[in-house]
């Protein structure tokens, strides 16, 4: 009984995954990366201070 809860467990664990994963390269494939980066950029210049 309890192997079979672990199995479930690692089964959604790997979906989600695959599935965050996926959605990440959509993101890149449609630019948002250098939209990220520069909300970063202004995050550590404006609140923390740096540069």
């Amino acid at each position: 009984m309890q192997r079979l809860k672990h199995s479930k467990r690692t089964l959604l664990q790997c979906t989600v995954l695959v599935i965050s994963a996926l959605m990440i390269a959509y993101g890149a494939n449609r630019g948002e990366l250098e939209t990220v980066w520069n909300k970063a950029v202004n995050i550590c210049l404006e609140c923390i201070g740096l540069g």
